[in-house]
């Protein structure tokens, strides 16, 4: 450990007095820690640098860290629960639903939404960055013909299950709201305000959106110490989507929902292309259930797919996702006799509906147990990029603390459209989001009665339904049958 020491300064062959010391107190309660090679250029400092080190340094909250950076780097290679598939009973299958079960499901949703007792929750704290974009991945546009954003596609399908909710409950539009709360990062916070101040919040009222940030994290060597990224500053990076439970409790923003009637939160990942903003027959289905958790889940197309899937964790252990790099290739590839599936299939997308009640036990246990998964990361620090530690929580982690989970499955060519890499990038791409959505709305409007014509071939493109026309392909029917529509372009009323 190196503590900074003063250098003589002459001039004219005087000794000049040093700079001030760093901050005692400070000092010490870096050393306390194992820190103290973060003032380790103090002297080498600027007055302006100096000043910016302290204030960087005292706007950790040091104990909690340390105690974060010991419990994880403890905990990490420990050996982990032997893992059994999930158990048909906790899954609600897309082909054992009868329409009867679904429109209850339906319309037990709407109430709940027309009670004001559903708030939405979206994860997006991301940039961009592999899609070639440096602005939030909410404003980013996959190029459908309406131009809309993600943001907006999600916006316009709250405004649109407020609609159905207020209408099946015999009521005015305006008397139901849906509150979205919005998790950004120090890295896109401003950007996200402005473009929904400059989109005059896509049609919401501004009041029924609230914005909060996500926390951050020193990054740390392989020995726990921190990074520094220049001289005045220790490197830092978002603590993961999971930071979504500190950051609710840290906000008090799980009181404010409380004070708002809020009992159920819908939570999801800002980068699907086809999620269903307040799923009324999810909704419904977690109410009717009367458990603390759940998640859509869709089943893994082939045994390497890389997405994480749920798991019992332990002999009749809880739920928790296992992510695909961690699973077996022999457990990957089983295959549950009695059903033909894989034993490990369901595929977890990040579409999660909590109580509030759950979300405030959850932020308190996460908190406690202080344990981050740690990532491997080139970090950028004083000496160019070095190898460390980013330390990170992951929405999934709250599954463990359910006492009660469901999973519900939904069809992947319906729900899951995820935009995570650049066009030309082999999955997950804009175009291939934008393509699941024109095909998915192209059976909506055919289903309705309406033709097609095309210029270019079908497979390739398609119609767009306006999110305010229809939220799942209902009520199509007035404005498509007997109409022929040339593709590609959008619907609307």
């Amino acid at each position: 450990m190196r503590e900074p020491s003063p250098p003589v300064f002459e001039a004219n062959g005087v000794a000049s007095p040093p700079p001030p010391p760093p901050p005692q107190s400070l000092l010490e309660r870096l050393k306390d820690y194992g820190q103290e090679d973060a003032f380790a250029l103090w002297y080498e400092l600027s007055p302006e640098e100096r000043d910016l080190l302290v204030k960087d340094i005292q706007s950790l909250d040091l104990s909690r860290i340390d105690r974060i950076i010991r419990c994880s780097l403890r905990s990490h290679g420990v050996p982990a629960a032997a893992i059994e598939a999930v158990p048909e009973s906790s899954v609600s299958t897309v082909e054992e639903r009868s329409i009867e079960e679904r429109e209850r499901w339906w319309k037990m949703g709407l109430k709940a939404i027309s009670h004001g007792n559903v708030a939405v929750l979206l994860l997006s704290g991301g940039q961009g960055t592999r899609l070639g974009s440096s602005d939030p991945k909410g404003c980013f546009n996959i190029g459908l013909p309406s131009g809309k954003s993600l943001f907006q596609l999600q916006a316009e399908r709250i405004l649109c299950v407020q609609r159905l909710a207020a209408h099946a409950a015999n009521e005015s539009s305006a008397s139901v709201q849906i509150h979205w709360y919005i998790m950004t990062s120090p890295f896109t916070d401003g950007a996200t305000r402005k473009f929904f101040e400059n989109h005059k919040f896509f049609g919401l009222e501004a009041e029924q959106v609230t914005f909060f940030q996500q926390g951050t994290i020193p990054c740390v060597s392989k020995d726990g110490r921190y990074i520094m990224e220049t001289p005045w500053s220790v490197a830092k990076a978002p603590d993961g989507n999971g930071g979504v439970y500190s950051a609710l409790k840290s906000t008090k923003l799980l009181e404010d929902m409380a004070s708002k009637g809020i009992k159920y939160i819908d939570c999801y990942g800002v980068d699907n292309a086809l999620v269903r903003v307040a799923d009324p027959t999810f909704l419904g289905y977690f109410i009717d259930k009367g458990v603390a958790a759940a998640a859509k889940v869709v089943r893994k197309a082939y045994p390497q797919e890389k997405v994480g899937v749920f798991v019992r964790r332990g002999k009749g252990g809880p739920l928790t996702v296992v992510e695909y790099s961690e699973l077996d290739p022999s457990l990957a590839s089983a295959v549950n006799q009695s059903t033909g599936r894989l034993r490990f299939c369901w595929s977890n997308v990040c579409l999660h509906m909590f109580t509030l009640d759950f979300l405030n036990q959850v932020a308190n246990g996460l908190e406690k147990d202080s344990v981050y998964h740690l990532a491997e990361k080139k970090i950028p620090s004083i000496h160019g990029y070095e190898m460390g530690l980013k330390l990170e929580q992951f929405i999934f982690d709250a599954f463990p603390y359910a006492p009660t989970t469901a999973l519900f499955e939904v069809l992947r060519e319906e729900e899951f459209a995820p935009v995570k890499n650049a066009n030309g990038s082999n999955y997950d791409t804009p175009d291939s989001a934008k393509l699941l959505v024109l095909r998915l709305h192209t059976r909506w409007v055919v289903a309705a009665g309406g033709f097609l014509t095309h210029s270019v071939p079908l497979y390739a493109t398609g119609v767009e339904v306006s999110p305010l026309c229809s939220y799942a392909g209902e009520n199509l029917e007035p404005i498509c049958r007997g109409r022929t529509f040339h593709a590609p372009c959008e619907i609307t009323f």
